[in-house]
């Protein structure tokens, strides 16, 4: 009896060890410190639809008289908090440097209800105002901060992703560019937007080995909940959006030259740009999972790997410059 239970203890340490060494190894990120920057995170909220919502927003310290505004929208069981880490701060850093303002808004129980029909978190379920309550957002920090309404952007990641391309379709006059990681539009059997036809300048940057979003399309499954459905590959969306803009050709494909020679990633993309047109980018991250690109950072393994080749909010900012000035 005395050996049996020897050896159920040495089991039980092995197990044991073996779930800390895969907590280490799949779920664990690249630790860091949110840097010291001299603007201000301040919050806020608001009622919509009888319900009070909320939001982060970095402020930088030498905030110009009309700054542009960048929603920042986190992906399915995140916050406001969560995507700032994720993005490593990037947003915050750009905002100080280039003079806009970053917000951070919640979801509805950490969810935004996109496009996507089968989706079966509350936000969906039970059919929450989210453009409305962005739209509410946006009035109130033009209100408030001197916003610019004509320089408004959206980025996300994920559900996050999801979210900007709905305010793309349903309110193009909202925004002045969109850009969304790891997330692809939902094939029509899926699809629960009423798009306006309108033309909005918009980037996609997907990873070739995102195991939630499917790069080539398909169903979108989380921890084997597939209730989000089928979605279209990352080139038909982009294509869709550049249809919107009147592009008829293939674009123009470009190889981006590695920055990091051991790193398993590799980019490359598809740009569609005239004059008198909004630009729409296609950035492939081969290789790339269901992550924020970052130079130096991972996110975790489990969501797949994370490219250094780039800095994703870096490229997303020059792409939401390169929309504005196509404008002019």
């Amino acid at each position: 009896m005395r050996k049996f239970f020897k050896i159920l203890l040495v089991l039980v340490a092995l197990l044991l060890l073996a779930a800390v060494l895969a907590w280490w190894w799949y779920l664990r990120a690249d630790p860091m410190v949110a840097p010291v920057l001299p603007g201000k995170l301040e919050s806020g909220s608001l009622e919509h639809g009888g319900i009070e919502r909320n939001w982060l927003a970095y402020v930088p310290a030498a905030k110009p008289s009309a700054p542009a505004l960048v929603l920042v929208m986190h992906g399915s069981r995140g916050d406001a908090q969560r995507i700032r880490a994720a993005s490593r701060y990037g947003f915050d850093v750009l905002a100080e440097r280039f003079g806009f303002i970053a917000v951070y808004p919640n979801g509805y129980e950490n969810h935004w209800n996109d496009c996507r029909a089968g989706a079966n978190y509350s936000a969906n379920t039970e059919n929450i105002d989210d453009v409305g309550f962005l739209r509410a957002l946006v009035k109130q920090l033009v209100a408030e901060q001197g916003v610019d309404p004509a320089r408004v952007f959206a980025t996300g990641l994920s559900n996050g992703g999801h979210m900007a391309y709905r305010l793309g379709l349903e309110a193009p006059e909202l925004v002045a560019g969109i850009a969304a990681m790891a997330a692809n539009l939902p094939v029509a059997d899926n699809f629960d937007c009423q798009p306006s036809g309108q033309a909005v300048a918009a980037l996609v940057m997907n990873g070739t080995a995102d195991p939630v979003n499917p790069y080539g399309g398909g169903v979108v499954e989380i921890g084997g909940d597939a209730s989000r459905g089928l979605v279209l590959s990352a080139e038909e969306t982009a294509r869709y959006w550049a249809g919107l803009a009147g592009y008829e050709g293939q674009g123009v494909h470009r190889s981006w030259p590695a920055q990091v020679a051991d790193d398993v990633t590799s980019v490359e993309s598809i740009d569609w740009s005239a004059s008198g047109r909004v630009p729409v980018s296609l950035v492939t991250i081969n290789g790339g999972g269901h992550t924020i690109p970052h130079p130096i950072f991972s996110l975790p393994r489990i969501l797949g790997p994370t490219s250094h080749q780039l800095d994703g909010p870096g490229f997303i900012w020059s792409f939401f410059e390169d929309a504005e000035r196509a404008r002019h």
